[in-house]
């Protein structure tokens, strides 16, 4: 280890792994190392049937920066992939984002004008019950936004069993821009660019690490004084309050854990992403992982298939930290980390752990492409 680096790169997940690559591409020496077995953070694959299965989550690459969709692509070539969940509410389902094709599930209604009469007749509603105050928790807002029906059958149980908490203890803010689509489009993300790398996100994140140095299984924790003296700046991607000894106390997450099987069929569900919305279906959807990459024939071709069922908890140490809690403690704890870390000259803290921030993939790509500009 007596190696000088340019930088010592904490975690092999996709920022780590960017700044890797830019790090190289502008001739700079780097050390990449990683706590876990493998490379790629959150978005590792693992091969199970020939499938490519998203071992921590399902991940949708989705942007509309075409400097960051022609980076990625030009590292390896993305498929057509279109996010398009469906709904299942008491074996009913529905199509999603709320667009004219759940109105029509759920109303029967076929117009725009119709569909948009329903609504204001259910807002009036909501409206009424408030009385002229502000809504006061996400079951307020919601109501108010999209009306009695949707909210009872497509969000209430679904975003309990989400945050293990009533909707009318969560902040109103969680919702405030709820989309919804007076045409018949189920496409759920507005971006003009999304898919998933031909061959899964390993490829992804191989490509950019490669000629790079990593090693696995090193906890930069555990050697921590060594490792800092052998590079001249760290990117740091681990949690910021572990990085700082949780000085000021420890940041709280929501965490999900995953149920895989393997089916012997070629099609479970019909597609990706089906969520289950009501509350005494204990997880909160299922993600066929095939329907990722395969299309068409190809999923007949593949004889079995992989489903991945997602169940939310509350998040306790030693579990994988997902989702940053968003209420006024956290983000006051978390902002006295962020003062720390602004005060460093040679430490670089990046990603959603490090900045106790929720990232798609996109903002990541792009806030590393800005830095090395």
């Amino acid at each position: 280890m007596s190696k000088k680096y340019d930088y010592l790169i904490v975690g092999s997940g996709l920022y780590g792994a960017t700044f890797a690559y830019m790090a190289k591409k502008s001739g700079k020496s780097c050390l990449v190392i990683d706590k876990r077995a493998h490379i790629g953070g959150n978005v590792y694959c693992e091969s199970i049937e020939g499938i490519n299965v998203h071992k921590y989550g399902a991940h949708i690459f989705h942007t509309s920066n075409k400097e960051v969709w022609d980076f990625v692509n030009s590292i390896v070539e993305f498929n057509r992939y279109t996010n398009c969940p469906v709904a299942n509410y008491k074996g009913k389902l529905y199509n999603l984002p709320f667009n004219m094709n759940t109105f029509y599930q759920m109303w029967n209604v076929t117009t725009p004008a119709q569909a948009e009469a329903k609504l204001e007749e259910q807002r009036a509603e909501a409206k009424q019950s408030l009385n002229g105050r502000e809504p006061q928790n996400l079951e307020e807002q919601a109501k108010l936004l999209i009306g009695n029906d949707i909210y009872e059958a497509l969000i209430k149980g679904y975003t309990e069993k989400q945050w293990g908490r009533s909707c009318s203890e969560l902040p109103a803010f969680i919702i405030r821009r709820l989309p919804v689509r007076m045409i018949f489009d189920n496409n759920y993300f507005n971006d003009k660019y999304q898919g998933i790398p031909v061959g899964g996100y390993n490829k992804l994140i191989e490509g950019l690490l490669d000629d790079v140095e990593v090693r696995l299984n090193v906890d930069f924790f555990k050697e921590r004084e060594q490792l800092e003296s052998i590079a001249d700046k760290i990117v740091y991607t681990g949690a910021i309050d572990e990085y700082y000894n949780y000085c000021y106390g420890q940041l709280q997450y929501r965490t999900v854990s995953f149920e895989t099987t393997i089916e012997d069929t070629p099609n479970y569900q019909g597609n990706a992403v089906v969520n289950y919305t009501e509350r005494e279906v204990p997880y909160t959807r299922i993600i066929e992982h095939k329907h990722f990459e395969m299309f068409g024939q190809d999923v007949f071709n593949c004889l079995k298939s992989v489903i991945s069922k997602e169940y939310s908890t509350e998040w306790k140490p030693g579990m994988e930290p997902y989702y940053p809690v968003n209420d006024a403690l956290n983000n006051e704890l978390a902002e006295k980390y962020r003062i720390l870390a602004s005060q460093e000259n040679n430490v670089i803290f990046g990603g959603r752990l490090a900045e106790y921030k929720y990232y798609d993939m996109a903002p990541i790509v792009e806030k590393v492409l800005n830095y090395w500009k």
